[in-house]
Order: C-alpha cells, then sequence, then structure tokens
C-alpha cells in the first residue's frame, strides 16, 4: 500500500463570471522512502498539488473532488485540528524562498522549538538540543551559537539549510520540496540538493520534488510526473522519461534544456504560452503548440495510455500504439 495516495484531485477557484479548474483528474501515488518529482512550466499545477495535499488552497479556492489517502486517512476529508496534526508534523513542506518561511522577528531557536514542542512531548532543554543536531546534520557551523540568531543573519544557503532542518526535526514521513533551491545562488544549488537528498535517503523519507528543471528530476528522482495545464500528462520511471519520453510535451521540455543544444547557438524553446486557466483550449490542452496535433486533438480530451508503470496522455501516441 503506498504512503500517500491522490486520487482523481480536483481544485477549483470561484470567480466572479464561473469556476476555474486548477487541477483536474491528478492522480498519483507515494511510496516509503521514494523521491517523485513533479515537473512543468509555470501554470501547470505543480504547486497548487502540493498545498492541495496540506489543505493549504487559499479563499475562496477548494478540493471540489477527489481523495488524498495519507497513511489510511483522506486528508481532503480532515477538518482543521485534524489536518494541523499532520501538517508540520507527518508532512513537512520546503517553500522556494527561506527568507518567506522564516519569521524575521523570532531567532532560528524560536521557531524550531515552537515547532518541536507543537507536535512532540518536549520540554524546551529537550527541545533545543533536538534543534541543534538536526542544525548539525544539514552542516550548519556552530549551530550552538547560530540557533540564537535571527534568519537576516544568515546566508540565503544558510537560511535553505535551515528550513531543511525544521523540516526533518518531527522525522517526517514525506517531505514535498517546491522549487527548494530557485532563490539561491548557482553555485550553491548543487550542494543544497544534495544534502536534501542525502538526508532524505538516510532517514528513509519519501521526498516529492517540485520543480521545472528535468535536469535536476533526472539526477534526484525514481519516478516523474509531468503536468501541464493541471493534468498529468506522462508518468513513469524517471530514467525511462528522460531517455524516451513520450509525450510531445515532454520532448519539449528535455530539447529546452542547455545540453541539448551546441555551443553558441539558440537555445531550444517549445513554441507558445502555457495557456490561462480561463482559456483552456477544447480537447487536449497542448494541441495549439502541439508539431503533432491531430483533429481528435482539438475536440476530445486524451485518456492515458498505460504500459506497467508508464501512462501518457495523447492522441497522437495512442494512435502510434495501435499501429504497432
Amino acid at each position: 500500500m503506498a504512503l500517500l495516495e491522490v486520487k482523481g484531485l480536483e481544485v477549483k477557484f470561484p470567480m466572479r463570471h464561473g469556476e476555474l479548474t486548477a487541477l483536474r483528474d491528478v492522480s498519483f501515488s507515494l511510496d516509503k522512502g521514494e523521491r517523485l518529482g513533479i515537473v512543468g512550466e509555470s501554470g501547470a499545477g505543480k504547486s497548487v498539488a502540493a498545498f492541495a495535499i496540506l489543505n493549504l488552497i487559499g479563499r475562496p479556492g477548494y478540493i471540489s473532488n477527489g481523495e488524498i489517502i495519507f497513511e489510511g486517512s483522506d486528508l481532503a476529508k480532515m477538518n482543521a485540528r485534524q489536518i494541523r496534526s499532520i501538517r508540520g508534523n507527518r508532512i513537512n513542506m520546503i517553500f522556494q524562498d527561506p527568507m518567506m518561511t522564516l519569521n524575521p522577528v523570532l531567532t532560528i531557536g524560536t521557531q524550531m522549538i515552537e515547532c518541536l514542542q507543537t507536535h512532540m512531548n518536549l520540554n524546551r532543554e529537550q527541545a533545543r538540543e533536538r534543534s541543534i543536531e538536526k542544525l548539525r546534520q544539514v552542516q550548519i557551523p556552530s549551530p550552538e551559537d547560530r540557533i540564537d540568531q535571527y534568519p537576516h543573519e544568515l546566508s540565503g544557503g544558510m537560511r535553505q539549510r535551515v528550513v531543511i532542518a525544521i523540516a526533518l526535526l518531527t522525522d517526517p514521513s514525506v517531505i514535498i520540496a517546491d522549487e527548494p533551491t530557485t532563490a539561491l545562488d548557482v553555485t550553491i544549488q548543487a550542494e543544497i540538493m544534495e544534502l536534501l537528498l542525502s538526508l532524505c535517503e538516510d532517514n528513509d523519507v519519501a521526498l516529492m520534488l517540485i520543480t521545472h528543471d528535468l535536469g535536476v528530476v533526472s539526477q534526484v528522482t525514481q519516478r516523474t510526473i509531468v503536468m501541464y495545464a493541471g493534468r498529468v500528462v506522462e508518468e513513469g520511471p524517471t530514467r525511462r522519461i528522460v531517455e524516451n519520453a513520450r509525450h510531445p510535451y515532454t520532448h519539449g521540455l528535455i530539447d529546452a534544456l542547455p545540453e541539448r543544444t551546441a555551443p553558441g547557438m539558440r537555445l531550444n524553446q517549445i513554441p507558445g504560452v502555457m495557456p490561462s486557466l480561463a482559456a483552456i483550449p477544447t480537447g487536449c490542452s497542448f494541441n495549439p503548440r502541439c508539431e503533432h496535433v491531430m483533429d481528435v486533438c482539438r475536440s476530445e480530451q486524451p485518456g492515458y495510455v498505460t504500459d506497467g508503470e508508464f501512462r501518457v496522455a495523447c492522441h497522437w501516441v495512442a494512435g502510434r500504439e495501435q499501429q504497432k
């Protein structure tokens, strides 16, 4: 049985002239200790899926359909008190910008101790010792001194290490990392990703990595989900997707990687832009940008073609499979 299983998840945002559907029939699972990547351009629905799991969808948005089964319980049906026992305890999240995550007027120690005393039966001294140990695990020098500093006294990389330490404080089963290195210098992005991966492996924590960078996903994750306009368009083992992507959108993401272009040549790009939620095309949402578009793509939403652990939603791929 999967540790976390999302089934038919749908998220809507009521607007003045109707409702916008941000997620459509999103389903995936995450096993204990597994590393799952969620990839797509801005607006694909990656972060919305993560926020839905933790019941952090801002009003007036809401989960309109689906289940989020975690350790046998449906998170989508939990009340505020019940979800608080899961959020920040059994499932933790690392956000893009550590300066937005940490409270600027509280010391690092105050924030870590408060988290521990909220979720674990520890006194202040025990919580402080555990916090120092976690700071040491994320390779922060002199953690006994750093714990009494404020976020602004640390560099961006150090702040993100603190956020990772906080995410590991309660020994969670799942960590959701939403673009965890976006706000950092390129020189330390690799260090942070290597640290996060190592800590998850050492603590047997399942990792859900949200990113737009297939290059990062190929180095960190075991399985990948590709999202477009609020829907999963391809899913499978990461190596198989990187080496033999089948959906035209996934092909476009891979071809857009800098290493796929010869030195001095213009970078490859997918023509057009991600559609607005208010104007998602009829049929396959990728059809205006797809080089393999057919008439059926403009009128019917594609179902999934499955092959073991692999699935893809594409009329063109389905047609090729039938010809084999």
